[in-house]
């Protein structure tokens, strides 16, 4: 069944199949909206009883605190205006090994999530709890005593709750909700198939792993009209079963601010990417990318397609990387990405600067970096093309900060195993648009510009074998050459707009 016709039948079935099942009022089973009680119990029996014969269970007005609760098959929780769902602020009460989410479902098929309530997972109080009982022995824990990036102690991610986690689950609507406040991925669907999440909103900047929502190896997903302001990725789809892949999924109409990249494919990246297709996305005070692209587990990523993007203040464009993690797996494939119609602004200052949770200070000094795609040695990125992408850097560059000449790329690490991030490379020669291990590049239609001085180069292509360039502007520049071409072969250039004299504009090495 098509997609979209799929969408439709779906709606049409769970319009008919809630509408004509009964309703069951957590109230009617002693659930208590005094923000103390813990109302597990009978939430759950709701629940339960509703499962029998499929029906709606009511969270009306009021505050309702939780513990771990078992969505079940034919039923949908239903959030009346101003509920709001607690979640408990005791550790134990997620289980001694690791955390349980707070919403769980397993091989559950038609449930959804609904109305115009809250689900809060009280990070701040339940933090303070985790820590006390790591402290005194009653949780095990094997990094919190380890500092991070951001200077603080770092529980392990075992030891803190998702709100939502489904798994195995399929026919699944979540609409209108809020979720927030959470300490580790705010939801995870993994291995879930035919979903429908339409206008909720995500705010989560309590934690680290604060991802605004996971897809994992799912497929037949559409998601529309949503928020996230969170302090890690945005949107992002995750890929951790061999076998398994993210598939047939319709992403529209949200707009994101992340601590981390805005829209990701990635990091975990071991089965595939396939058949993704991205439309209408804002994005603004973004630390990393707006878009980035990764393969670095073995995946095949093909046939993506992402139009219309808007990003400003945001750390980089674009980072495309084909990498390998795995020293027992082969590197994947990149391949058939089409990204179209975007527009980047990028500071010179830290674009989440002030957020309770931003991203962590540079280990390093440098420059502002470029977009990049880049492959490894013997497994180039193919198939990129890129049409109307204009970028606005800050500029400012300055040798006494970083400089990297142009006559040393090689010395350019690879990195072939390391984490994928568009710094990873450290300083680079570029500042519009870096590329290297990759064949069959199109870009069409695209322009660069920064606002202050970059004595760097604006673009270098390395070890390209087709590179196809037309209709490309760079505003202005400060030296030459302003394109290098090293190893690169096929090479098509069309309506090249750069300043400077032309005969040293373009170097070929």
């Amino acid at each position: 069944m098509k997609f979209l016709t799929w969408l439709v039948v779906f709606n049409l079935f769970v319009f008919a199949a809630f509408a004509q099942g009964k309703n069951y009022n957590i109230v009617s089973y002693g659930a208590k909206a005094d923000g103390k009680t813990v109302d597990t119990k009978a939430i759950q029996k709701a629940i339960d009883d509703a499962a029998k014969k499929g029906g709606k269970v009511i969270i009306p007005a009021g505050k309702f605190v939780t513990g771990v609760i078992y969505l079940k098959s034919n039923v949908e929780l239903h959030f009346e205006k101003n509920a709001f769902l607690l979640a408990t602020t005791k550790r134990i009460d997620y289980g001694l090994g690791k955390a349980s989410a707070l919403i769980v479902a397993n091989k559950a098929n038609h449930i959804s999530l609904t109305g115009y309530g809250t689900i809060d997972g009280q990070a701040d109080l339940l933090l303070k709890d985790l820590y006390a009982v790591i402290k005194n022995g009653t949780i095990k824990d094997k990094e919190w005593q380890t500092y991070n990036d951001w200077h603080q102690m770092r529980p392990e991610e075992d030891n803190r709750p998702v709100l939502i986690h489904f798994t195995d689950c399929s026919d699944i609507a979540i609409k209108n909700i809020t979720v927030t406040n959470g300490l580790d991925w705010i939801q995870n669907y993994t291995n879930c198939n035919r979903m429908v999440i339409d206008s909720i909103k995500v705010i989560s900047n309590t934690f680290l792993n604060n991802d605004g929502i996971d897809l994992v190896d799912c497929k037949n997903v559409r998601l529309t009209n949503s928020f996230f302001n969170v302090a890690d990725d945005g949107i992002c789809l995750k890929s951790s079963d061999p076998k398994g892949a993210c598939e047939k999924i319709f992403i529209a109409n949200c707009k994101i601010r992340s601590s981390a990249s805005a829209f990701k494919l990635g990091t975990a990246s071991f089965g595939g990417f396939k058949d993704i297709k991205v439309r209408d996305i804002q994005v603004y005070d973004t630390y990393r990318s707006a878009i980035a692209i990764e393969s670095v587990d073995g995946a095949v990523i093909e046939n993506i397609d992402i139009r219309n993007v808007t990003a400003k203040n945001t750390g980089n464009a674009l980072f495309i990387r084909l990498g390998k993690r795995q020293k027992n797996i082969p590197a994947g494939k990149l391949t058939g990405i089409y990204i179209a119609n975007v527009n980047v602004q990028i500071p010179v200052t830290k674009p989440d600067a002030g957020y309770s949770m931003e991203g962590p200070p540079s280990l390093f000094a440098h420059n502002i970096f470029p977009a990049s795609i880049a492959g490894i040695p013997g497994h180039p990125v193919q198939g990129v093309k890129l049409n109307n992408i204009n970028i606005t850097y800050g500029g400012g560059a300055s040798k006494k900060v970083a400089y990297f000449p142009l006559d040393s790329l090689s010395a350019i690490p690879e990195k072939i195993a390391d984490y994928p991030e568009f710094s990873m490379f450290g300083e680079l020669p570029a500042w519009g648009f870096y590329v290297r291990h990759a064949g069959d590049i199109s870009m069409q239609n695209i322009q660069i510009r920064y606002k202050a001085a970059d004595f760097r180069s604006a673009c270098v292509f390395d070890d390209v074998a087709g590179l196809q360039l037309n209709n490309f502007k760079v505003d202005k520049t400060e030296t030459l050459p302003v394109m290098l071409f090293n190893k690169v072969t096929k090479r098509y250039l069309q309506k090249i707009q750069i300043p400077g004299k032309s005969e040293f504009a373009i170097k070929t090495q």
